[in-house]
């Protein structure tokens, strides 16, 4: 079991991560940090630069303590939440990802709730540290939160398509 959670964590954390080092740098085929803010405010999101270096970093951060068994309860909860955003981005597609759809983000909000709920083993700076097992609150608490963090993002952050046709009608006006 312990070799499986090290398989799961690695593979995750370290797909996390990179999904993060792509929104605010040129590596993994990423476009920098002006192309990870222009792919928020297509998006809809308010923040630009801000926005997506918040992503990313907490994707990158989330990533790399999962993928090391770190905190995990939190590492997880902080991974599913910005997860969950890029869901709702992603969710007017559909869920496969032929079609730009919600799978594969949806997966790994899936995946770290996994890892909140069954620990990261016993091959994890946790477990090294004598942090595990964590305590059932814990990964409730991460379960919960995570998602819920993510959805409260997505409510501040994205701008409303009545206020941004107002807006740009307004423009067009001038």
């Amino acid at each position: 079991m312990d070799t499986g959670l090290l398989i799961l964590r690695l593979v995750t954390g370290l797909l996390v991560a990179g999904h993060g080092v792509q929104k605010v740098s040129f590596r993994l085929g990423g476009d920098g940090l002006a192309g990870g803010s222009e792919e928020f405010r297509r998006d809809g999101f308010r923040g630009g630069r801000l926005t997506a270096l918040a992503a990313g970093a907490g994707q990158i951060g989330s990533g790399l303590f999962l993928a090391a068994g770190l905190l995990t309860p939190a590492a997880a909860m902080a991974a599913a939440g910005v997860m969950t955003v890029a869901v709702t981005v992603k969710w007017r597609n559909g869920l496969w990802v032929q079609h730009d759809g919600y799978e594969y983000p949806l997966f790994l909000v899936v995946v770290a709730a996994v890892l909140a709920l069954t620990g990261p083993g016993q091959w994890s700076v946790d477990h090294a540290l004598g942090l595990t097992p964590w305590p059932v609150w814990a990964s409730v608490t991460a379960l919960v939160v995570g998602p819920v963090s993510g959805l409260l993002t997505r409510a501040l952050l994205h701008r409303s398509t009545i206020a941004e046709g107002t807006a740009e009608d307004a423009l067009a006006v001038r």
